[in-house]
């Protein structure tokens, strides 16, 4: 909006006699004043909503009182008791992060396709929210209607690029991070494939990461700060060129997409510190996860996300370790073994005696080094 407002301004001054009083608002056209703006925008939405969303949802009841899975399976023991904490709390961040993409962004397609992915995986985390509050239970929608939305969603984002002449090379040319040239070309299958690990893997693994308090959304700032960095090289031809990284142009605008994620992120961190007043739930999680799995496909690297999201594979492939291993030992023995004490794997560290505060700081520490790996991808190539 504000993107749209400064183009309007100067095209009346250029309309006129006078001499351009107002070319002071030129700033607005660089992304990196429009990136602050949505970042400080979307962090002071999050802090001025947050006391009144989190009211919201007490008053209509939308609590945990069940235990969650890990407490169920094992008797986790606590500090802090979460039950009665509101959880949706991902409203906030995406309402947060539409406002100051919509009004610091310039809405081209690939700001319009994160919009809508946004919107598509809140929406879903929200029915499965809601289903766990109204059962008061941890079960919510079953597994096949989430993967059958992403499934859906994934395949809608990957047909439109490939459809498009000009964002076809995104899904049709695969690049690998360490390597400045695609290693294989004009080959839609794969990069369908890649599109849907990408935008399916991410949200989930981000939704399975979310089990304690700050533990999701502080490695999510992390992670997203590092594609604050890729999306700006991204739509910078000389900084591509240089970097030889892909230049995708229009990608530009999704660094204040990025910062417009990481100023609600850290906002909604104030409220879900340890001891957290609001969890994000479904809502949040898988939204967020699936924003950072497109923002990685449309800058023309979607395998760089399983670097910098180092913390969120490690937790989603413990989960697949765990049951594999379980299901493939009871066919052979009758009885199941496992290979962590709890998973997703943050529940195995509390169960070996970690304090909560512990295994997200240790966890933060681990983002912080994958993201610079990630980072470390621009120059070794």
């Amino acid at each position: 909006m504000i993107y749209y407002l400064h183009e309007l301004i100067l095209e009346w001054i250029q309309g006129t006699s006078l001499e351009d009083p107002l070319s002071g608002v030129r700033v607005f056209r660089y992304i990196s004043v429009r990136g602050i703006g949505a970042a400080i925008t979307a962090l002071v939405f999050c802090w001025v909503l947050g006391p009144r969303v989190i009211a919201w949802l007490k008053d209509l009841k939308f609590r945990q009182f069940y235990d969650d899975k890990s407490q169920q399976a094992g008797g986790v023991v606590r500090v802090t008791d979460k039950k009665g904490t509101p959880t949706m709390g991902g409203i906030l961040i995406v309402l947060s992060m539409d406002l100051a993409v919509i009004l610091w962004a310039q809405l081209n397609t690939m700001i319009l396709l994160c919009l809508l992915s946004l919107i598509v995986l809140s929406a879903l985390g929200f029915y499965d929210d809601y289903v766990k509050i109204t059962r008061q239970d941890g079960e919510g929608v079953a597994s096949k209607v989430k993967l059958w939305v992403q499934l859906i969603l994934g395949c809608s984002v990957a047909g439109y690029l490939w459809y498009v002449p000009e964002t076809r090379p995104l899904i049709e040319d695969l690049m690998i991070p360490f390597i400045k040239t695609p290693v294989l070309q004009g080959v839609a299958l794969v990069g369908f494939g890649i599109t849907l690990l990408a935008i399916m893997g991410s949200s989930n693994a981000v939704n399975l990461t979310d089990g304690l308090d700050g533990l999701a959304i502080g490695c999510t700032i992390i992670v997203t700060g590092v594609f604050v960095a890729l999306t700006y090289i991204a739509g910078n031809i000389k900084w591509a060129t240089y970097l030889q990284v892909p230049y995708v142009p229009g990608a530009a605008e999704l660094t204040v997409f990025c910062a417009a994620m990481l100023g609600a992120s850290v906002g909604f961190l104030w409220y879900n510190c340890h001891p957290a007043q609001v969890f994000m739930g479904d809502t949040g999680s898988l939204a967020l996860g699936g924003a950072l799995g497109i923002m990685a496909v449309l800058i023309h690297q979607p395998l760089i996300l399983v670097i910098a999201g180092g913390v969120f594979v490690m937790e989603a492939v413990s989960v697949i370790m765990q049951v594999s291993y379980f299901k493939y030992h009871k066919r052979r023995t009758g009885v199941g073994k496992r290979i962590f004490l709890r998973t997703p794997i943050h529940h195995h560290f509390e169960q070996l005696g970690w304090q909560e505060t512990q295994v997200v700081t240790r966890f933060y520490i681990l983002t912080g080094l994958f993201a610079c790996l990630a980072l470390l991808t621009l120059k070794i190539r």
